[in-house]
């Protein structure tokens, strides 16, 4: 497995268990108030600067075991890893204007922070989701 790819897969993992565990978080508190009294900042943060960090010791670890089985390998790309990072931000991108536009609309109606942080929120983590499912099907199915 190339190293752009165990990276990949770190990161989609992270990211699918972290915003798991914030949407169950904040779906615990809004079932016993409104949202607008939610204490979500927090939750957010710590949820994103957490999957930011699990993700880089999972990547980490993951590297050393490759690296004892293959050294050679280790670190390396080429074009076909550049072409699929190229391809998966393309495919994550669209996710991200689409929230965008929707925090737009939002401010638009002068909604509550809560929604406008977490339209935004989601559309990241869609973007990144989206983006690294992208690419692992592009490393098992190839780019056409």
């Amino acid at each position: 497995m190339a190293y752009e790819e165990r990276n990949i897969w770190a990161s989609l993992i992270v990211g699918v268990i972290g915003v798991a565990i914030y949407t169950v978080i904040v779906l615990q508190q809004a079932a016993s108030r409104p949202v607008a009294e939610i204490d979500w900042v927090p939750v957010m943060l710590w949820t994103i600067g957490g999957s930011i960090v699990v993700a880089i010791l999972i990547s980490i670890v993951w590297g050393i075991l490759a690296g004892m089985r293959d050294p050679d390998g280790v670190g390396k790309s080429d074009q076909r890893d550049r072409d699929i990072a190229h391809m998966s931000t393309r495919v994550g991108q669209a996710f991200l204007v689409i929230a965008g536009l929707g925090v737009i609309v939002e401010c638009a109606f002068t909604l509550d922070w809560f929604w406008i942080a977490n339209t935004m929120f989601y559309g990241f983590a869609l973007s990144s989701i989206v983006g690294g499912i992208a690419s692992v099907v592009a490393y098992r199915r190839g780019l056409v």
